[in-house]
Parts: C-alpha cells; sequence; structure tokens
C-alpha cells in the first residue's frame, strides 16, 4: 500500500522569523480528505564535544517550558547555510570551542506530526579553546561533565531535550 498522502492546497496562517504556521488540504491514500497543521522550520544543527571524558553541555532557560534545560551546543539554520557550518560555528558561539572538522552522526526528526524541523547531529573533530561569543539574545552557560554523571543525569531525569539524549546515548553506548 502506498502511506503517501496528497497535497491539494497550502494555506500560511503566519510566517514568522523562526517559523511559518500552514494550513494544508490534504488527500489521504484511501483518497478521502483531511486536513494536516503544520509547522515549517528551517532546521538546525548540533554538536557533540568530547574532551578527557567530558561531553559539553551548555545551560540555557527555555522559555516555552520555564525552566533551565542542559543541550548540546545547536542552532538553527541560517538561510543558504551549510549545516555542518552551523555545527560548527554554534560550538564556537555557545561552547567557546573551534572545531578542526566535524563528522555527520545522524538526522533527528524533533516532532514529526506536525514540523518540517529537522535536526543535524555532528561530532566536534580535533578541538581547541576559544572565547564564545553569544548572540545578543542569548544567556546560557558552557559546562563540561563527566560521562559517568551524563549517565545518571539522563537517568533521573535531569537531562529532557531530545537531540541531547540521542546524542549523549551514542556518545555512552
Amino acid at each position: 500500500m502506498d502511506f503517501r498522502e496528497k497535497t491539494v492546497n497550502k494555506t500560511y496562517l503566519y510566517k514568522g522569523k523562526i517559523l511559518n504556521v500552514r494550513k494544508d488540504d490534504i488527500k489521504l491514500p484511501d483518497g478521502k480528505p483531511a486536513v494536516r497543521e503544520l509547522v515549517e522550520h528551517s532546521g538546525g544543527s548540533a554538536i557533540l564535544c568530547e574532551k578527557d571524558g567530558k561531553i559539553l553541555l551548555v545551560k540555557q532557560f527555555r522559555y516555552p517550558y520555564g525552566e533551565v534545560i542542559y543541550e548540546i551546543p545547536a542552532g538553527k539554520l541560517n538561510e543558504g547555510e551549510d549545516p555542518a557550518q552551523t555545527a560548527i560555528r554554534e560550538l564556537e558561539e555557545e561552547g567557546g570551542i573551534i572545531a578542526d572538522k566535524v563528522e555527520k552522526l545522524f538526522d533527528v526528526y524533533p516532532t514529526p506530526a506536525y514540523t518540517t524541523e529537522i535536526i543535524r547531529i555532528y561530532r566536534a573533530v580535533g578541538i581547541r579553546e576559544a572565547k564564545a561569543h553569544l548572540d545578543e539574545d542569548e544567556f546560557l552557560t558552557a559546562v563540561w561533565i563527566e560521562k559517568e554523571k551524563l549517565k545518571d543525569m539522563i537517568a533521573h531525569g535531569e537531562i529532557k531535550d531530545a537531540k541531547t539524549i540521542i546524542a549523549l546515548l551514542y556518545a555512552l553506548k
């Protein structure tokens, strides 16, 4: 059976700086009409950075959840930007680390039911210290955490961010 749905019409409800909201009229595989609501997002890149048995995380307040959470350095793709360059840029901006190169690990679909966002996960290779330079509206702290402690933090719900948990489970395997 072909599970693909066919787009009949796209209606933009909102166009913003980092996302657009759309309502699409579609045709289901059986030919019946339906509606899909979705969030268009350019996607982003995240980077796993390891040194001396520790992994770099950033702590920052996330408004939608109303709490400070731990994440691997990550950021939104700028228009026309190569995802690997996004990962390198975010590592330096947020973590104060320069990577000589990055290796692509995998892609993550954070919420496939309603967003087009794809997060590309990379690993930093050949790192050296630099100076962090946060965006004007960014307030965060970079911390190096022992791998063993990260296992406990995940198990006890101290790390809740999906891309971070996936990347850490990969690193801790």
